[in-house]
């Protein structure tokens, strides 16, 4: 269960960031993160802490649910 809500969190930040046409490194930047940690994000290999998960919804200007729905085609 850990690995799949890591999995959809990855995906849809993903989804998000590519949306508004960002790299990973210039994301990285803005949420005052290192690529590398944004990639193992994405990649569901990272279990990131509810404040990191507030910064990034803060930086894609969504609220921090709409990273943990998971979305039909998801699944």
């Amino acid at each position: 269960m850990k690995k799949r809500l890591y999995q959809i969190v990855g995906k849809r930040l993903k989804a998000f960031r590519e949306a508004r046409g960002l790299s990973q490194e210039a994301f990285a930047s803005m949420c005052n993160l290192h690529r590398t940690y944004i990639g193992g994000i994405e990649r569901g290999e990272r279990n990131i802490t509810l404040e990191t998960l507030q910064a990034i919804a803060e930086t894609l200007k969504i609220s921090p649910s709409e990273l943990l729905k998971e979305k039909e085609e998801d699944v």
